[in-house]
């Protein structure tokens, strides 16, 4: 059963990894890719809305609820331990690929940098966004976050270990240099549609409310370590959003 844990864990990893290039592409509207934000199947622009925004809630209420503590208290009264985060992981990457599969691109241009040095100043900003996104994870254990450490350790027979607060590099300047990242990459675009608008605003506004939930999980965690960093740290940029 370990290694079975062990080989499910792995699975949902290269799902996420494939997923998550995926959407790099969709976002930053690839031309090899078949369906991207902007390139795909056609629909009127109401209809267009009210799948997007559906699509954009379904991401939403997913990330948000399967992430909360009480969800993986009873969640896992279901779904073994070692491979909670996997499962959560697969569900995660099943609603991603629900949203790129039926996606409708809302046409019409917000903006549009022309200029070759402007493009090339986005596309860097594009780039270092997913980079920051990236980092960000292994700053704070990548493989645990993704489920690898937990199916791991239960293969070894060992405790997992409970949770250190600590603040490493980008973590020293913002609270949430993972949002900052993704905040980053949706919005860094020399062209953006009506339909990557959507997605922008619709993304943000999750963020800016999964921050506030994920910081009250994180204050019952680590108690007043937590409460004192926010009053140091500001949140997505340094020095501004601090708690006092």
């Amino acid at each position: 059963m370990r290694a079975l844990f062990m080989g499910f864990s792995l699975i949902a990893y290269a799902i996420f990894l494939a997923t998550f290039l995926y959407l790099i592409g969709f976002v930053g509207d690839l031309s090899i890719l078949p369906i991207t934000v902007d390139r795909g199947p056609t629909a009127s622009p109401s209809t267009a809305l009210v799948i997007d925004l559906a699509l954009i809630a379904l991401f939403g209420v997913q990330h948000s609820v399967m992430a909360r503590q009480g969800f993986k208290r009873a969640w896992t009264k279901i779904v073994p331990w070692p491979v909670e985060r996997s499962v959560y992981v697969i569900f995660a990457s099943a609603v991603l690929i629900i949203m790129f599969s039926f996606w409708r691109p809302i046409s019409g241009d917000v903006w549009n940098v022309i200029n070759p040095l402007g493009q090339t100043i986005i596309w860097a900003m594009f780039a270092a966004g997913w980079g920051i996104v990236l980092l960000s994870t292994f700053l704070i254990n990548h493989f645990e976050l993704f489920g690898l450490q937990q199916a791991w350790f239960h293969l070894r027979g060992r405790e997992h270990a409970a949770p250190i607060f600590h603040q490493p590099l980008l973590y020293k300047w913002v609270r949430h240099p993972l949002y900052l990242g993704f905040f980053i990459a949706f919005w860094a675009t020399p062209q953006m549609s009506y339909g990557h608008l959507l997605l922008s605003i619709g993304v943000s506004i999750y963020m800016l409310i999964a921050i506030r939930y994920e910081e009250r999980d994180l204050v019952q965690l680590f108690g007043v370590q937590y409460v004192e960093y926010r009053t140091r740290v500001g949140m997505l940029i340094p020095g501004i959003g601090r708690r006092s």
